[in-house]
């Protein structure tokens, strides 16, 4: 059985990242990106399907762990009867290598190490061919499979039933350092690693770029690991940010609600931008705007809601039998189905975000605003069409509120940038859009016995992503049908103190179970309390929220209340730039220009 997964840390080098257990197993690497098949599985089925050990040989030593300050450099320190070492282990940010470093420092004492290294390449389809390349001095193992490999460097490894293993002790003062470098099997292995200095320089990237965030309200410390999070997910050479680095952890354990989250959604990345640009970090919105250009590439009438990390189009969804899942939830998945959906809130995400950039000071390219005008121009045609909304529902697509709300803002955004900026376009045409799908959503989204705002059109459910309609503009925190709204949410999608998204027994989903509190919906209730006076309340769940983080500051996508574990795949990008908001909306800072309605 797999770690629980709030006992997960993450390393990262922009790429791609690793899943380190607090045992001190990697169980979950994808090389050299995200999206790249696994070379370590173990965290959908067992060690046989590979992963990475590095612990003391004693069972009962104890591990404390944390981050070297404003970094991803994960510090385990180990405690047993006859010493105490540390392992320290990171990704190094190199321009053109990939490797994951695991560096051994006696502390007192002597420690006797243990490791146990299980390589199952492509999703563990593929044993790779394993030889010795190195020396008594300088211990290498070789492995290739199919189109990649890695070398490991640092220990006498000794192969044993299709696993290798290897031992030594570490004493106070001594440093050992265990490397795993990736390159394609038809090229020459990359040369020895300067550890120090890759350790220097990626200790001074990683606190360099934090020391750019702006924050001044209260959660601090969170919200900088949440920001570093979001860089973790983003890209450094295309831009494109991932909505989480793992695929197929489950939303209901046992079961089937297992997706890939290892792409660049739209509206998951524009989020992400909201919450950098308001952080102070603009650069990113010009690397991403760069992305979405390329992935986009002149057809905005073929815009998709998601892409590759590059922008690649063909993310087809299949069913994985190599991998059995987490503790047995299956199907695992790689691709997602979504790709081919219509979401019709997607648009309107993208030009709210970039439009946050351009009042942060972003100037527009001869490319950007002409892009962003075919994107507005996509919308029109397509307000009388159902969709399938932001939780990408499999059952029949539906009128709903929230994506209605989002087209209003896109065209909204247009003509504010027309209005308010000077930009070119139709304005008079799209203000009468704008004003033409607010008739209609205050005729039609909106119970009319309840009086609140409802999941769609002739529905009386209501959904959580209705708390982003006053983020948007489109109403008031305080509108009368605002707060009947969160009234009937408190009585309708509150389970243990936290917000589920919609009740999935209305059967709206189209799918079979259940799921747990979604994280991020809970963080937008906090914003809407904040918004709207209610602070005690507001503080309250966000301390209750803060406390589902693990021990490093990381969250999923869901929470399990009653068995006190995190679920769903780690770490989400839409909990913690969630988190963010919700920190500053309590510091009394409010986004999207929803003051400006």
């Amino acid at each position: 059985m797999p770690a629980p997964i709030e006992d997960y840390a993450l390393l990262s080098d922009c790429r791609t990242g690793a899943l380190v257990s607090r045992d001190g197993s990697i169980d979950w690497l994808c090389l050299p990106r995200f999206d790249s098949p696994s070379l370590f599985g173990a965290l959908l089925g067992a060690p046989v399907n590979g992963c990475w050990s590095l612990r003391p040989a004693d069972d009962t030593a104890t591990p404390h762990r944390h981050y070297v300050s404003d970094t991803f450099i994960l510090v385990t320190r180990w405690e047993t009867a006859t010493g105490v070492a540390e392992v320290h282990e990171f990704m190094p940010l190199h321009p053109t290598r990939t490797e994951v470093v695991r560096r051994i420092v006696g502390i007192y004492g002597e420690v006797a190490f243990a490791t146990e290294l299980r390589l199952h390449f492509d999703y563990s389809r593929r044993l790779p061919w394993v030889r010795q390349v190195g020396t008594p001095e300088a211990p290498a193992l070789r492995a290739s499979a199919g189109p990649e490999a890695v070398i490991v460097r640092g220990v006498q490894l000794v192969a044993e039933d299709h696993s290798h293993r290897g031992a030594f002790t570490i004493r106070a003062g001594e440093t050992r350092d265990l490397i795993l470098s990736w390159f394609p099997s038809h090229e020459h292995p990359p040369k020895p690693l300067d550890i120090e200095g890759a350790l220097a320089a990626t200790r001074s990237w990683w606190q360099g770029w934090a020391s750019g965030i702006e924050h001044d309200g209260p959660h601090r410390d969170e919200v900088v690991r949440s920001l570093l999070v979001l860089r973790a997910l983003t890209n450094k050479d295309t831009g494109g940010i991932v909505a989480a680095a793992t695929t197929s952890l489950p939303e209901q354990f046992g079961g089937s609600r297992n997706w890939d989250y290892r792409f660049v959604w739209l509206r998951d990345a524009a989020l992400t931008l909201e919450a950098l640009i308001a952080h102070g970090f603009l650069a990113e919105a010009h690397h991403w705007r760069r992305w979405l250009l390329r992935a986009v590439a002149g057809e905005p009438s073929e815009v998709q809601i998601m892409y590759g990390i590059a922008g690649e189009r063909d993310l087809l969804e299949r069913e994985l039998t190599s991998l059995p899942g987490y503790d047995g939830a299956a199907p695992v998945r790689i691709g997602n189905g979504a790709v081919d959906q219509y979401q019709g809130d997607v648009i309107g995400e993208v030009l709210v975000a970039l439009e946050a950039a351009r009042i942060a000071g972003l100037e527009e390219g001869d490319y950007s605003w002409p892009l962003q005008r075919a994107l507005i121009e996509q919308v029109i045609p397509s307000i009388d069409r159902p969709d399938n909304g932001i939780w990408e529902i499999r059952g029949e697509p539906q009128w709903f509120t929230h994506s209605r709300v989002m087209m209003w803002a896109a065209v909204d955004r247009g003509v504010r940038a027309v209005r308010e900026h000077g930009l070119a376009g139709d304005a008079d045409r799209w203000e009468a859009v704008r004003d033409r799908l607010r008739r209609e959503i205050d005729e039609r989204g909106v119970d009319p016995v309840g009086g609140y705002f409802t999941q769609h059109y002739g529905s009386a459910e209501v959904d959580a992503s209705l708390l982003v309609l006053p983020q948007v503009g489109f109403c008031a925190p305080d509108d009368p049908r605002m707060l009947r709204t969160v009234e009937q949410m408190e009585r309708m999608l509150l389970r243990d103190g936290f917000l589920l998204r919609y009740r999935t027994e209305s059967g709206v989903d189209g799918l079979a179970g259940d799921e747990h509190p979604f994280i991020a919906c809970s963080f937008w209730l906090v914003e809407q309390y904040a918004a709207t006076g209610r602070i005690d309340e507001a503080r309250d769940l966000m301390g209750r929220l803060l406390s589902m983080t693990n021990d490093l500051g990381l969250l999923s996508e869901e929470y399990d209340v009653a068995n006190v574990r995190q679920a769903g795949n780690t770490p989400q990008a839409l909990s913690h730039l969630s988190l963010i908001r919700a920190a500053d909306a309590l510091a009394g800072h409010r986004g999207r220009a929803a003051d400006r309605r």
